[in-house]
């Protein structure tokens, strides 16, 4: 099993009687591609600011390589940071910005001149030395701020939302550049975004946060395939979520009909909640559904149809290739692998 290389035990942050971070518990493996997801306010930011050293914990402990730094100033601890503003500085060329910490180190001309050459190929940015930053496209300034903070060798790279700034290609893109670099590195990147494709598509470990508590960590397949609770299936892509009674292990009643399911573990009769991804419900004839109902709207979304369907008092989307006339009457299937069984709302915490 992989070291931890960052600990947090029991840290509490306040701002204003607002509780950001609530008696914060967290182990950061090394060389992981660990993401911190959210919406906004839910303390990610905070929680890096803390890890960097810009912000101090009101309690609790925060442990570097099983050594605490609570009180530790920035500049000491080996990380870096990546801002979504990338701070580069414009009166300096690209190889200036790059050298910067290094000169501040008093590190040899030589050795600076190697460094930058090598990070700068590492960013896919070879030849961009005399280069000013201001002729730089979006993605080309984030793979400077990226060269700039890796070019130190630290332990640790916090990016704080770096894509937001970027078109939707560029940040495609740039999802795919990020997690090549983190593995040629082979060093701990923790990633700040509220965007769940992100979360989904570059990470190791996915932490979902809301009001300074952490809902469920895990890898991306689990996290997006056996949501918790109801917050993290709503926030991680869109779900069906229904209640519904648990009558006993592998068997489930919701919708006003009883259903076979691969979840087991629950009390008889338990009050639980069900969710079901769009994707995952299979549209047949009326005649052949488990469920039928009357379609209400459809959308066009370029790889799929997304549409609602009122069936047993519920409204029901689905995402399906095929498209289907607003007020037919169709049919929908429900394999039990695709039922995911959960704890009432509330009641599961991972902190």
């Amino acid at each position: 099993m992989a070291e931890n290389i960052i600990e947090l035990r029991g840290v509490n942050k306040v701002y204003d009687d607002n509780v950001v971070l609530d008696n914060f518990n967290l182990d950061i493996k090394k060389n992981e591609f660990l993401t911190l997801l959210g919406p906004s306010g839910c303390g990610k930011t905070t929680l890096l600011k803390i890890i960097a050293g810009f912000e101090y914990a009101d309690d609790g402990k925060v442990i570097f390589e099983g050594k605490e730094i609570n009180d530790m100033p920035p500049n000491e601890r080996h990380v870096n940071t990546v801002f979504q503003k990338y701070s580069l500085f414009p009166h300096m060329n690209v190889y200036e910005n790059v050298a910067f910490g290094l000169k501040i180190k008093k590190t040899p001309k030589d050795i600076i001149d190697q460094k930058v050459k090598e990070v700068l190929k590492l960013v896919a940015l070879e030849g961009f030395e005399k280069r000013d930053i201001d002729s730089l496209s979006g993605g080309q300034q984030q793979r400077i701020a990226i060269a700039r903070a890796v070019v130190n060798e630290p332990k640790v790279l916090l990016l704080d939302e770096p894509l937001g700034a970027l078109d939707l290609k560029l940040r495609q893109e740039m999802q795919v550049e990020l997690k090549r670099i983190q593995k040629k590195l082979g060093i701990t990147f923790v990633f700040v975004t509220h965007d769940q494709e992100e979360a989904l598509s570059m990470s190791d470990t996915i932490v979902v946060l809301n009001k300074g508590k952490i809902q469920q960590m895990g890898t991306p397949q689990d996290i997006y395939n056996e949501p918790k609770n109801a917050f993290v299936a709503d926030f991680i892509g869109e779900s069906n979520i229904i209640p519904g009674t648990m009558l006993e292990d592998f068997k489930v009643v919701f919708a006003d009909r009883e259903f076979e399911c691969v979840d087991k573990g629950f009390d008889k009769n338990e009050e639980i909640e069900v969710v079901i991804r769009p994707e995952d419900i299979k549209m047949v004839s009326p005649e052949e559904g488990m469920l039928k109902g009357i379609v209400k709207s459809t959308i066009f979304r370029g790889v799929h149809y997304e549409i609602e369907l009122e069936a047993n008092g519920i409204t029901w989307l689905l995402h399906n290739t095929q498209n289907a006339e607003v007020g037919t009457e169709l049919g929908m299937d429900i394999y039990p692998e695709d039922i995911h069984i959960m704890k009432k709302a509330g009641e599961c915490h991972e902190n």
